[in-house]
């Protein structure tokens, strides 16, 4: 099960008469750029609740995963004993708790795992974890932790030390003699922590091998059996200046701890995170059974994991989150150590970020989004300089296949790159050109402020710049090519480009052209204190040159094209409909809803372009073309049980286990089908099935919420805060649709 809190990340599960838990943090990254997990802690009794024998399992047996609370808790009776194991994490502070009750004095045994013991080269079988090193000339280095006894606890840390991944793409990308500019997260970065418990002493070392990993613990025990035992670990990530500040630093978190009053905030936090928002299907007779009930759960245990990082400092990443696992688990393969995880660490995939933030939204979780907006703030000083390096324009590029410190990611980059391939260009079939997925944050950053009055003052600078960048880049390739900044009608040449990874070599790509319009109109309605006159006056400019999406005929109708002209097509996603999802230009209760079905229908060049796994789209496209049964459909395919023992561990998909995309998309259709707004209207169930119950919470623009209760197909309750939004609520559901009372 997963659990968590704050930045922190724990699987916890039951194995072989122990509790087991690995411990992950957002903003843990080593030298090669991996995320690996801080260790693995193992539980014990004597006696034992969770055996009658050495081989019969307990009389009871039961794990929950408490959401009202945020704790899994574990309750075991046997023969010998009964135990209930509260496991927690602190939202507000870096610790995770461990508390023990049992009906008879008990000794305890915890004990701090690591398997990053020794230095040894990282081998390549192991490169998509840390993805720049993936075809390197070099070989990389994974470094041993630092793991010791003291006085009655065990400390452990890892400190980046020599060349990191951040210096290894300086000197790849030609970037060296503006390196020291440059903004470097990993040197010196120190992250780590203290396992230790009141009653607890040292007791010793032991070696083993868990899956196909050697290992080594680090046991504390009782000093004497007692009824009641509490462990605790306290953590600390810092770029400190020395191991003995970081030392000093993680001592002041631990004198500092209050498990009573901290568990009291950290259980108020959860109540008022499922206050923020819900969707129940079938609240009052689903079940497991039922396909429905089944997906607003897992929605719901999604959500969950998101939270798990609300106070993060990095992102939640799309590929597995804080909860990856030992990779033969996945594929067995993959006998690699549990800090696997394909697509890397610290590298971060813009399509597939995106689809974990855009739920936050309607989900009413603003504080949630702050991680991803902070990556493009932190970075925009190195997305500048190497603009400025390889086309002289002072304005901001991020590309697809990013690094945490705004670069490329090595592989894509290329390691052996043609001789016609430009500098700053990715040397890749697949993210070559594709720059324009920012703007799909440009637009969140934006939103959040629509949503919940969120301050964007700090946001709107990296916006502009990304919208600097792509008026003065395509104006200097229109000038090489024709001496002309613009076309003969006076509008933007955007070439060369890509529609995704799909089309490429693309003219005018539809994801392009749409982001550039919705962000511009976004950044012209913000107040002059916010944006002056002047600056809008450049940006309206700037919104008149944008080309207009591209058609084409398609079995005798006319659909959107994915772009004006391409070369290739290269993967398999529905560039063309990124009108509809997620800019919002056409479909249901917008402009040209049939063209936009159209293009769903018979606009599409190959059958794998339609998918539900992953980060395919087509239930959220379907759910704003109002196209109830596919979207019903897409969305259960989307958010039905994973096949592993937690029901939301879905994967590995196009991407890892769990597949963030998944949840993310599954979600963002869900919601879609509840719920959309246009302007000030809000549509509500415009792609709900008629026959299926729901009790939904979900927020829309202008620090505005919905709550609807819809049963047998009637809404029993409707409650719009404030009370004034609700002349901007239509009921616009499929069936009235269809009978003309919406």
């Amino acid at each position: 099960m997963p659990c968590g809190g704050g930045d922190v990340g724990l699987n916890v599960w039951v194995e072989q008469g122990d509790l087991l838990f690995y411990i992950a943090r957002s903003g843990c990254f080593d030298e090669l750029g991996r995320m690996p997990k801080l260790g693995r802690v193992r539980v014990a009794l004597d006696p034992s609740p969770f055996q009658n024998d050495a081989e019969a399992a307990p009389t009871q047996f039961r794990q929950v995963l408490d959401l009202a609370r945020g704790c899994v808790q574990v309750h075991a009776t046997s023969a010998a004993c009964a135990a209930t194991i509260d496991v927690w994490a602190d939202v507000h502070r870096p610790v995770v708790h461990v508390g023990v009750v049992t009906d008879r004095p008990a000794k305890l045994r915890v004990a701090y795992e690591n398997w990053r013991l020794t230095d040894r080269p990282f081998e390549k079988a192991e490169h998509h974890s840390a993805r720049s090193w993936a075809g390197a000339p070099v070989t990389g280095v994974v470094m041993r932790d630092s793991v010791g006894f003291d006085t009655d606890g065990v400390t452990f840390y890892h400190r980046n030390a020599g060349e990191t991944v951040f210096d290894l793409l300086a000197r790849q990308q030609g970037l060296d003699a503006v390196k020291a500019d440059l903004w470097d997260p990993l040197a010196d970065l120190t992250f780590g922590g203290r396992l230790a418990g009141a009653n607890l002493v040292p007791a010793g070392t032991v070696d083993g091998v868990y899956a196909s990993t050697p290992f080594r613990a680090w046991r504390l025990q009782s000093r004497v059996p007692a009824r009641e035992h509490h462990a605790r670990i306290v953590m600390h990530t810092a770029q400190s200046a020395t191991t003995q500040v970081w030392q000093e630093e993680l001592k002041e978190i631990e004198a500092s701890d209050d498990p009573v009053a901290e568990r009291a905030k950290t259980e108020q936090w959860w109540a008022a995170f499922w206050q923020r928002s819900w969707i129940a299907v079938d609240p009052l007779n689903g079940g497991p059974e039922s396909r429905p009930w089944q997906a607003g759960r897992n929605a719901q245990l999604f959500r969950y994991q998101l939270g798990c990082n609300a106070k993060g400092k990095y992102p939640t990443k799309f590929n597995g989150g804080l909860f990856t696992f030992d990779p033969e688990y996945i594929d067995p393969k993959k006998p690699l150590d549990p800090d696997f995880r394909a697509w890397g660490g610290t590298s971060f995939t813009a399509q597939n970020q995106r689809l974990v933030y855009w739920p936050m939204l309607a989900s009413g979780d603003g504080d949630l989004m702050l991680a991803q907006l902070q990556f493009y703030r932190r970075s925009l000083g190195n997305a500048r300089a190497r603009s400025r390096a390889y086309w002289n324009i002072d304005a901001a590029c991020f590309v697809e296949q990013i690094e945490l410190f705004g670069l490329c990611v090595g592989y894509e980059y290329g390691w052996k790159r043609k001789p016609e391939t430009p500098l700053g260009v990715e040397d890749s079939a697949w993210v070559c050109y594709q720059w324009d997925t920012v703007f799909e944050f440009c637009q969140m950053a934006l939103d959040r402020g629509r949503y919940f009055g969120a301050d964007v003052s700090a946001d709107i600078q990296w916006i502009e710049s990304c919208l600097d960048f792509y008026e003065s880049f395509y104006q200097l390739q229109s000038m090489e090519r024709t001496g002309r900044p613009f076309d003969g009608t006076g509008k933007l040449t955007i070439f060369p480009g890509t529609a995704c990874e799909t089309y490429k070599d693309a003219l005018n790509p539809t994801p392009t052209v749409c982001a550039l319009r919705g962000v511009l109109r976004s950044l012209l309605e913000l107040p002059d204190r916010l944006l002056p006159a002047v600056r809008k006056q450049r940006w309206q400019s700037m919104l008149a040159t944008v080309p207009e999406v591209a058609t084409r005929t398609m079995e005798g109708r006319q659909v959107f094209a994915p772009a004006k002209s391409w070369s290739r097509k290269q993967n398999c996603e529905l560039p063309q409909l990124y009108s509809v999802y997620p800019w919002g230009e056409h479909g249901l209760f917008r402009s040209q809803l049939q063209t936009a079905i159209d293009t769903w229908r018979y606009g599409f060049d190959a059958p794998d372009q339609k998918q539900t796994k992953s980060w395919h789209q087509d239930p959220i496209f379907c759910a704003r073309l109002g196209l109830v049964d596919e979207a019903a459909e897409g969305m259960l395919a989307k958010l039905t049980d994973a096949p592993r023992r937690f029901p939301t561990f879905w994967g590995p998909g196009h991407d890892w286990v769990p597949d963030h995309n998944q949840g993310g998309s599954g979600l963002i259709a869900m919601q879609e089908m509840l719920m959309q707004t246009v302007g000030n209207r809000i549509y509500l169930l415009p792609a709900w099935p008629q026959a299926w119950d729901v009790h939904f919470k979900l927020h829309a623009p202008y620090q505005t919420t919905v709550e609807v209760r819809l049963i047998g197909g009637k809404i029993e309750s409707l409650i719009v805060t404030p009370p004034e939004r609700m002349s901007d609520v239509v009921i616009a559901a499929a069936w009235q649709r269809e009978s003309g009372e919406h």
